[in-house]
């Protein structure tokens, strides 16, 4: 599949649908009518769930991207809602877990391939404890299997994505 990254589709201005004269510019300058676009990153959460006997939450995901590949629980935050809402709503959509605390950990840059659109996005790590690591029903639409366990590198060289790979090293890293 093609990819192309996220200014490469603002092929005309989405104001005045005047057509590009500069496919690819970033920020997006529409001559006619002066509007801009500077496709900043969008925000996403994953969160490192330990349970009480420190092991981590990988999740399996059941579609693209990464399908099939380990990730962490997670996803996009919604507008008009906070970082840490978005992380236990997603937390608890995907997995059925509820979270009751967490604990800022990282951020790093991700590149989401959504069908062929690249779109930069910022993804927010925090370590998350739940009420119950038992309890756990995954969505089977978003995912296709869970495992706790520490981390090794049959799970790190099979992540979905880059930032997920760095938090989990980042959070090993800080356990030391």
């Amino acid at each position: 599949m093609d990819r192309r990254a996220i200014e490469e589709t603002y092929e005309y201005c989405p104001r005045c649908a005047t057509p590009s004269k500069q496919l690819g510019g970033i920020p997006f300058r529409c001559e006619e009518c002066g509007f801009a676009c500077f496709f900043g990153p969008v925000a996403a959460v994953g969160g490192l769930i330990v349970s009480e006997a420190g092991l981590l939450l990988f999740v399996r995901r059941a579609r693209d991207p990464g399908k099939g590949l380990w990730g962490l629980p997670g996803g996009f935050v919604d507008r008009d809602e906070t970082a840490e809402d978005a992380l236990k709503r997603e937390i608890e959509e995907e997995t059925g877990l509820i979270v009751h605390r967490t604990e800022y950990l990282t951020t790093f840059p991700n590149q989401y391939n959504y069908r062929g659109v690249v779109a930069p996005v910022i993804d927010l790590f925090y370590v998350c404890y739940v009420d119950s690591e038992l309890a756990i029903t995954i969505d089977c639409d978003e995912l296709e299997h869970f495992e706790w366990s520490e981390p090794n590198e049959a799970y790190l060289a099979n992540m979905a994505f880059d930032s997920n790979r760095r938090a989990i090293q980042y959070w090993m890293s800080q356990r030391v």
